[in-house]
């Protein structure tokens, strides 16, 4: 039998691996990607993570900075120079969900009292093939009695203005609760269309009398969701709150601020004997799938201008 991997070697898939903890909540941090790979309250998953000597899974944790989803082809252009991005997703033939997932981040700081703990990482995206830029990127992890706050904060640091968008990639853990039995909600009032070969944006639609509709919780059922939503329901501090509940902490809630007006629910992982625990992926997003092509909720970062979103995640 192999020994368990020691979660300070620098040399794990994932990187340094650091630490969190606040009560009974421990949360691991990774140098590679700088996402989350667990999280747990007394031992039991909040997000469905990955091993310590894997590499991250079909995304789980991870930040997709400068754009989420999926560019066709890997083809965009800005400022009437036509740009060619690598294709990350070679079977569908698009470049996927950023530049900074694989990418070495670094710690910023951490500390913690008897109200909370946090850690900040840090990474400089460089320009390269398809993108032409310097971003300074920071994301602060919080974790306090309430749960765990994600903030993260991007820089342009370049000569002249740059395009932008956010997303975040962590699965609300189902533990064994079946995915059929999973009560689900998702304030939003328009769900997009992809293409079913290539999961291409097609255009939004009313979630009115179609399957997308989870505005009133009901069980997932037979519905299954790769799909992004927007037109979202707030309450009063600006937030909406995707509801997963019949699971071991009971109810988690993944909430968004004012800065994501964008969200997409992804249930084709939530079982998986090879991949982790099981769960139900929850993405916020400053912009749709494709926003670098159409334009769509795009930020325009100015030289110096700081851009900051926040999301997070209630136990309970």
């Amino acid at each position: 039998m192999s020994a368990a991997p020691d979660p300070t070697d620098p040399a794990l898939p994932s990187g340094q691996q650091w630490t969190l903890r606040h009560g009974a909540d421990e949360v691991t941090v990774v140098e590679v990607g700088g996402g989350l790979r667990t999280w747990t309250r007394d031992g039991v998953d909040v997000l469905a993570g990955y091993p310590a000597d894997a590499m991250a899974l079909a995304g789980r944790g991870q930040l997709l900075v400068p754009w989420p989803n999926r560019v066709a082809d890997g083809r965009w252009s800005w400022d009437g120079v036509d740009l060619k991005l690598p294709l990350t997703e070679p079977d569908l033939h698009n470049a996927s969900h950023g530049l900074v997932r694989w990418a070495s981040w670094h710690l910023v700081g951490q500390e913690s009292d008897q109200d909370g703990a946090n850690l900040t990482v840090g990474h400089r995206l460089h320009p390269q093939p398809g993108w032409g830029w310097v971003l300074d990127l920071e994301v602060r992890y919080a974790l306090h009695d309430d749960g765990l706050t994600v903030t993260t904060s991007v820089t342009n640091r370049s000569g002249s203005a740059a395009p932008y968008g956010y997303g975040a990639h962590p699965y609300l853990s189902l533990g064994d609760t079946p995915l059929a039995d999973v009560v689900l909600t998702v304030p939003a009032r328009r769900w997009l269309e992809v293409t079913p070969d290539r999961l291409l944006p097609v255009a939004t639609h009313p979630v009115d009398g179609t399957p997308y509709d989870f505005r009133r919780s009901r069980p997932v059922g037979d519905t299954a969701l790769d799909n992004a939503f927007t037109d979202v329901e707030r309450d009063g501090d600006g937030r909406w709150s995707v509801v997963v509940e019949g699971v071991p902490h009971g109810r988690l809630t993944l909430w968004g601020d004012e800065h994501h007006p964008w969200l997409q629910v992804f249930t084709g992982r939530a079982t998986s004997a090879t991949e982790g625990s099981n769960g139900i992926a929850v993405e916020p997003m400053t912009c749709p799938p494709g926003a670098l092509v159409s334009g769509t909720d795009l930020v325009v970062l100015e030289p110096g201008v700081t851009h900051t979103a926040t999301w997070g995640v209630r136990v309970g």
